[in-house]
């Protein structure tokens, strides 16, 4: 096993369980505990984890966005049935943006009975996803690419969005607060994501429920600035009555 894919279990552990041991992680992966110990540190360097005696904790206050293969594995039931909601909401012939978030190509994957689409995405895996389907136009935004997240950054991705007018956008986040808005983990991801609002006559946040009450380091937009927020489950009443209060559609399973 490659040290980078090795790394990358651990970092999926650790996210999983919020710690890991170096002991234990010697037997899992039949390395030496120095080894361990070497991975760990380089998961700190990286601003992931924080070391502690005999292991190492999550940085729960990390802005680093997590590798694209541990955040595909959060909560897919739930991020199904958004998609399922949101094709729903697309009818054929619709011009939407879709994020780099793995939310999105659960969206991809769902709208492929639709005719006629055109889509505007940042995301390598979405283009993946929607290479082969018949009928659509698939914009890829070009820009940086971004190593470990699958998706195309930077001013040259920011400039393409802002060249266009489409009819709806979908994307996710890290965290919706009722105070301090919809945030993502660094202003490099939340500015791409602001341009894509501001390309799209209608904006909807497709958010799984885990994200409901969490606050990440860049803010995205205020809940003003949301249509729709489509979610996996009923959210509390103080929420609904958030959304109702400015103005947005919640719909959920």
């Amino acid at each position: 096993m490659l040290a980078a894919e090795r790394r990358n279990l651990i970092l999926q552990e650790v996210h999983e369980k919020k710690k890991v041991v170096v002991n234990e992680l010697s037997r899992q992966f039949n390395v030496s505990e120095e080894t361990i110990r070497r991975d760990l540190e380089r998961l700190e360097d990286e601003g992931h984890v924080t070391k502690s005696y005999g292991g190492a904790v999550i940085n729960e206050k990390s802005g680093i966005d997590l590798p694209f293969n541990i955040r595909w594995k959060a909560n897919p039931e739930g991020k199904q049935k958004i998609a399922e909601l949101v094709s729903r909401e697309v009818e054929d012939g619709d011009h939407i943006v879709l994020d780099a978030s793995t939310t999105a190509v659960f969206i991809a994957k769902n709208l492929k009975q639709k005719r006629h689409l055109t889509v505007i995405t940042n995301s390598i895996e979405n283009l993946l996803e929607l290479w082969d389907v018949s009928g659509w136009d698939v914009i890829a935004t070009g820009g940086l690419l971004k190593a470990g997240s699958m998706s195309m950054l930077g001013i040259r991705a920011a400039e393409c969005i802002r060249s266009y007018n489409a009819d709806k956008v979908f994307f996710s986040c890290k965290g919706i607060d009722l105070e301090k808005g919809v945030t993502d983990g660094n202003d490099e991801i939340g500015g791409i994501k602001q341009n894509m609002i501001s390309a799209a006559a209608k904006v909807y946040l497709a958010v799984d429920s885990t994200k409901f009450g969490k606050a990440a380091f860049s803010r995205i937009c205020g809940l003003s600035g949301l249509d729709v927020v489509v979610t996996d489950k009923k959210p509390d009443r103080k929420w609904l009555d958030a959304f109702e209060k400015a103005g947005i559609q919640c719909i959920y399973e």
